[in-house]
């Protein structure tokens, strides 16, 4: 993507109300004014409150908040642009219960109350394969304490992934420390009784996946206390 356009992205971004783009140094500094606050200040509803941590161009968040308008959801990833997709295409379409947030996923606490949020969902993340990558991967033991910092106390976590190590990875740790796996597929399109929010929500890459036959596998889990 050129510079020029990626500019023109930001712009737009900036006039979007579902759009918020806060500095690292107003996250850290806990001046978000939404947080804790999401529902009653954003959505003004009290419906249950899901958040895509990685949402690329926001389409499963937008995704979702079509199939579910009777919940809120917040698409969180460090790079504008992409997001500028999901949020022009909410705008469009005049849905009100989808937001995008622009900042790093380690900072979530900062954005959102302890106990605020319902849902969580990680699509495609990257995997991190190298060891000494693996303080990035999305469900290793730090972040998932962080999940569950604003999680409520039922709150689950969905992994949809195309990595069968990630799926390996995840579920040999969710074991280990004892965590709730609720379900787990390796093959969400080849097996049966898989969850209908994870097959009927397709992101670009992922139709690309299932063009080569690749295997798309999910993990749907609650964090223990």
């Amino acid at each position: 993507m050129g510079s020029k356009n990626k500019l023109k992205r930001f712009r737009e971004n900036e006039t979007f109300q579902n759009v918020f783009q806060p500095t690292r140094e107003e996250v850290v500094g806990d001046l978000m004014p939404l947080k804790g606050k999401w529902n009653s200040d954003f959505f003004k509803n009290d419906n249950p409150l899901v958040l895509e941590l990685g949402c690329g161009k926001g389409e499963y968040s937008v995704g979702l908040a079509e199939k579910y308008p009777n919940k809120n959801f917040v698409g969180i990833d460090i790079k504008g642009a992409r997001f500028w997709r999901g949020a022009k295409t909410a705008v469009e379409n005049g849905l009100h219960n989808v937001a995008f947030v622009r900042t790093q996923i380690e900072l979530i606490n900062h954005i959102f109350a302890e106990g605020e949020v319902d849902e969580i969902w990680i699509t495609f993340p990257d995997p991190q394969i190298k060891y000494k990558r693996t303080k990035h991967r999305m469900t290793n033991s730090e972040f998932l304490k962080l999940y569950k910092k604003i999680l409520k106390k039922d709150g689950v976590v969905n992994l949809k992934t195309d990595s069968e190590f990630m799926h390996g990875y995840t579920l040999g740790l969710l074991h280990g420390e004892g965590h709730e796996v609720l379900y787990a597929n390796h093959n969400v399109y080849k097996n049966e009784g898989s969850p209908e929010v994870v097959t009927s929500i397709q992101t670009f890459y992922e139709k690309q996946y299932l063009e080569i036959n690749k295997a798309i596998t999910y993990i749907r889990f609650k964090i223990k206390d």
